[in-house]
């Protein structure tokens, strides 16, 4: 492919997320002369350099550096704190290319919000990942506003499926899915830890338990990443009539462990939406 037509891409903040993005672009083959990265401080923007060979701009190098990188991009990805993402696209829409397409990875900050921050009519997507992103395991999803196109919409997906999974939701969704999957990393890794601890009292040296309980989860976890594969036929299969792995599942049910499961995604969906509505508010 000529290079005039491999999208420009410019990754405003790179923080561990953007740059899991970026290494996982690079990895599927795009140039490193097509990225630029823009970060507040001039060792972070040489460390993005040395690291990836890409184009690393900061504030204190380079005066403008978020307009700088915008105005040259097909394709921004706006990966600064929330409360940050209305003041950055203030900041560069009258330097963006007319479809320039704006991709955010900001947690709770909605198309709306976006939208209201850019030109009318300016392109954007509302993108939730998720920390194994880090590994190309994640799972990447996308919103369009209301002036994406199918075609800008396919460019995101085609540019981020490195990152793992993407999947393309309604926005009104958007909580759902990060209760389930943009937190649910937190709630194996917790899973991992009670597995561990429950070890101890079982008697097991702590170092053991905490290996064992660390690569069961893993392993169960590649297990599931399998094509086809069934979370619920996966645990019928380990767990035989009247054994052990059948009593320890009893005993889960009957303390009602899918209803706090549950509970704690719903809780979850409810923050998001709270978070939301600081940042309209705000």
């Amino acid at each position: 492919m000529a290079s005039e037509n491999i999208p420009h891409v410019a990754f405003l903040g790179c923080g561990s997320m953007n740059e899991a993005i970026l290494a996982g672009m690079l990895a599927g083959g795009h140039p490193k002369d097509r990225i630029t990265a823009t970060v507040r401080r001039a060792e972070r923007a040489a460390e993005l350099r040395s690291r990836h060979g890409v184009q690393g701009l900061a504030g204190s190098e380079q005066e403008d550096a978020n307009r700088t990188a915008a105005a040259a991009a097909d394709v921004v990805i706006v990966g600064v704190k929330p409360v940050g993402v209305k003041a950055m696209l203030e900041e560069i829409g009258s330097a963006l290319k007319p479809g320039a397409l704006v991709i955010s990875v900001a947690a709770a900050v909605t198309v709306q919000m976006l939208e209201a921050a850019l030109p009318e009519g300016q392109p954007v997507i509302r993108c939730m990942p998720n920390t194994p992103s880090k590994l190309g395991r994640g799972v990447v999803s996308l919103s369009p506003g209301t002036s994406c196109s199918q075609a800008a919409l396919d460019e995101a997906e085609r540019l981020l499926a490195s990152a793992g999974t993407v999947v393309q939701v309604p926005e009104e969704q958007v909580d759902a899915l990060s209760a389930v999957s943009g937190s649910g990393p937190a709630y194996a890794f917790y899973l991992a830890e009670a597995m561990a601890a429950a070890g101890e009292r079982l008697g097991l040296d702590p170092q053991l338990s905490a290996l064992l309980a660390r690569e069961t989860v893993a392993g169960a976890g590649a297990m599931l990443a399998e094509p086809d594969a069934d979370a619920a036929a996966l645990r019928r299969a380990v767990t035989s009539p009247n054994g052990t792995t059948e009593a320890a599942i009893a005993e889960f049910d009957r303390r009602g462990l899918p209803v706090i499961v549950a509970d704690g995604a719903a809780a979850a969906a409810a923050r998001a939406a709270q978070i939301s509505a600081e940042l309209r508010e705000g």
